[in-house]
C-alpha cells in the first residue's frame, strides 16, 4: 500500500449521492447512478464521482441520441435534483466546499459534471489521464480533459487515515475502488463499477474491458472485504439500491 497522504483528517461521514436510474437493455435491469462524499473531521470534503451530464436532465432523449447511448439503454430518471449541486444541497454542502474530487473512471455515467468544481484538484487512475480525453461512451469522447491539478495513481494508495484508493482495472483501463472506515460504521468498501453487481463475480465480469484484470480484483476486493468485515456498496446493483441509504441519510 503506498501513501500519497492528501488528506489530514479521518473520514467522519459517507453519503451515498443518487444521480438516477438507467435501464440497461441487457436483463433488462434497473440500475442506480451513485456518487459519493466522504467528509473528514478535518472539515474536508471528498466527492466521488458526478453522474450524467447535465443535458440529459434537460433532454434525456436528445442527449441520448447524441451520445448514441441506445444502444445500451436507457436513462429512467435524471433531472436537476439528480445534478452534483443539488445532491450536496442536501447535505447542506455546496461545490465551493469540495476540497477533492475523484474519478473512479471516466464512462459517461461517472464523469459527467468534472469539469464543474474549478480549482479543486482530481485524483484519477494514471491509466485514464493518460488517454487523449475520458473514456465517455462507445468511442464518442467530446469531453475535454479539466484544466486543474491531477494526482495520479497506480497502484493501491493510502489518501488519508482510514481512507484507501485501490487500483482495480478490468472494468476500464483504471478503474478506481475505496474502502473508507467510518467511526460507527467501521470499514465500506465502495466497488465502483470494479463489482458493478454481486452476480457479476458469477458471471465472470463478462464484456469488461480486460475480464482477466476484472476477475483477479473483483476476487481481491471480496477477499479483502471479508477480512475487514466491510460493508459492500457496489457500483451498480439493481437488488441494493433501492434499500440504500442515500442522501440525507449518511453512513457515520
Amino acid at each position: 500500500m503506498k501513501e500519497q497522504i492528501m488528506l489530514r483528517g479521518k473520514p467522519k461521514r459517507l453519503a451515498v449521492l443518487d444521480y438516477g436510474l438507467f435501464e440497461v437493455h441487457a436483463g433488462p435491469r434497473t440500475i442506480g447512478i451513485c456518487g459519493f462524499v466522504i467528509e473528514t473531521d478535518a472539515d474536508e470534503v471528498v466527492v466521488i464521482d458526478t453522474g450524467f451530464p447535465a443535458k440529459y436532465a434537460e433532454d434525456a432523449e436528445v442527449a441520448t441520441a447524441e451520445d448514441d447511448l441506445g444502444s445500451f439503454g436507457r436513462v429512467l430518471s435524471v433531472t436537476t435534483e439528480n445534478l452534483p449541486a443539488a445532491q450536496l444541497a442536501k447535505l447542506g454542502l455546496t461545490k465551493a466546499n469540495v476540497t477533492l474530487m475523484i474519478q473512479s473512471h471516466t464512462h459517461i455515467d461517472h464523469v459527467g459534471d468534472m469539469g464543474g468544481f474549478p480549482g479543486v484538484p482530481i485524483l484519477i487512475a494514471a491509466a485514464e489521464r493518460a488517454l487523449p480525453r475520458p473514456l465517455y461512451w462507445s468511442g464518442k469522447q467530446p469531453m475535454e480533459w479539466p484544466n486543474r491539478e491531477y494526482v495520479t495513481i497506480s497502484e493501491d494508495t493510502a489518501v488519508g487515515e482510514g481512507f484507501e484508493v485501490l487500483h482495480c482495472p478490468g472494468h476500464a483501463p483504471g478503474q478506481l475502488a475505496f474502502m473508507v472506515h467510518l467511526p460507527e460504521t467501521g470499514w465500506v468498501l465502495l466497488t465502483s463499477d470494479a463489482i458493478s453487481r454481486a452476480s457479476e463475480i458469477d458471471e465472470k465480469f463478462a464484456g469488461s474491458w480486460d475480464v482477466d484484470q476484472a476477475v483477479f480484483h473483483g476476487d481481491r476486493l471480496m477477499a479483502l472485504a471479508r477480512e475487514r468485515k466491510a460493508f459492500v456498496i457496489f457500483g451498480h446493483s439493481p437488488e441494493q439500491w433501492p434499500e440504500l441509504k442515500k442522501v440525507p441519510d449518511c453512513f457515520r
